[in-house]
């Protein structure tokens, strides 16, 4: 593809225009995809010659032979001085004739899927659009609950997804991992109960609402209801949780909306995009990686707040009407009177913004040029390398 090996991969400065998105610099590119298919065609040859001196004709006759590894110089290298190798490399005695490789298919059981009762009773809506709603009781061994009723939904309208809350669906119980994981646009899964790690992971349109059994005799906000990096890499849609998680909440999210009541450790880790109300204690490490994205958090403690990328603000103007109408959607999903209570005696100046410096800087070149009438993409680049 062109690589000299510069190792700047990172700062947007590729030479041969490589990883860069510099319009200058992309100029420079000259990889082909024929220099590719010449490329596998040398390690291919070069795979069959190593296979040739170890006897094999294969790679499937390869996998397995523990064997025929070499393992004396790792193990008399200094780093693994007292590292036995022979638990990992050890060979069981079996049968002769017994496969090494994988030769059947793993079953995992999607058969017994509750997705397939999701599918069956939104058949209207994946098939018409027309709206449904569905009432079912969840357990947590029921996991990705929504995503192979999302995947149907994708195949049939493509990323344009549904109409908003054209499939709603109401769980009562405990959901298991990745509750609504890459649901896309139409679909809203309202859970009340309690829910596992990575709820909404992926999100890709869709609405995630979480909140305690209407019979639990808890105060939701002091309480964790769901568990650690929820809306890992979303880039769309909005989740709602009435009541505290994990850590790592919203680890790499690139474009969805929350409202949180409390986090754990490392929240806000590697976003790039998306809006966040953290109306609840946080745990440390805020922010961490942060790029992109803007978060507002309730009596924030400073010491908490990973600066390195990410500069904290009072609330302006705009950032007040956005946070309100957050609230207002968690109150009207959820029932919280936390939100409830902010909405009623509003108190902003309690409020800070966590906002990553460098995103700030592109938006606001962008505004400018804007207002110029100049090229929007020209202001960003020029942006970013200031």
């Amino acid at each position: 593809m062109g690589c000299i090996m510069m190792r700047v991969c990172h700062l947007d400065t590729c030479p041969v225009g490589v990883a860069t998105q510099n319009p200058e610099l992309r100029k420079k590119f000259s990889g082909k995809a024929e220099y590719i298919v010449t490329f596998f065609e040398y390690i291919a040859q070069e795979v069959r010659e190593i296979l040739a001196e170890l006897g094999f004709r294969s790679l499937q006759e390869a996998i397995g032979q523990a064997g025929v590894l070499d393992t004396q110089r790792a193990v008399d290298h200094w780093k693994a001085a007292g590292l036995d190798l022979e638990p990992i490399l050890h060979q069981p005695d079996v049968p002769a004739g017994t496969a090494l490789t994988c030769t059947k298919k793993q079953d995992h059981g999607l058969d017994a899927a509750l997705d397939n009762t999701l599918i069956a009773l939104s058949e209207a809506a994946i098939a018409d659009g027309k709206p449904v709603r569905i009432e079912l009781p969840v357990r947590n061994v029921n996991r990705t609950v929504g995503t192979m009723l999302g995947a149907e939904v994708t195949r049939r309208y493509r990323g344009a997804g549904l109409p908003e809350g054209t499939i709603d669906i109401t769980l009562t119980g405990s959901a298991g991992q990745s509750l609504g994981a890459f649901l896309p646009k139409g679909i809203t899964l309202r859970l009340y109960g309690d829910a596992n790690d990575y709820v909404g992971k992926g999100l890709s349109g869709g609405r995630v609402v979480v909140r305690p059994d209407v019979e639990a005799g808890f105060p939701a906000q002091d309480n964790v209801i769901a568990g650690n990096t929820l809306l890992y890499g979303a880039t769309a849609g909005s989740l709602f949780v009435r009541g505290k998680v994990g850590e790592r909440f919203c680890v790499r999210n690139s474009g969805a909306t929350a409202v949180v009541e409390g986090v754990g450790d490392h929240a806000l880790e590697y976003m790039t995009g998306g809006r966040v109300a953290i109306v609840g204690p946080t745990g440390r490490n805020v922010g961490a990686g942060m790029s992109g994205g803007e978060a507002y958090v309730l009596d924030l403690h400073e010491v908490l707040v990973n600066r390195e990328m990410v500069d904290l603000e009072p609330l302006a103007d705009g950032d007040i009407e956005t946070l309100r109408q957050m609230l207002s959607d968690h109150a009207e999903e959820t029932g919280s009177p936390v939100a409830q209570a902010l909405l009623d005696q509003p108190a902003w100046t309690r409020f800070t913004k966590v906002m990553p410096r460098d995103y700030k800087k592109v938006l606001l070149a962008m505004e400018q040029a804007r207002r110029d009438g100049t090229d929007v993409d020209e202001a960003v680049m020029a942006a970013s390398k200031n």
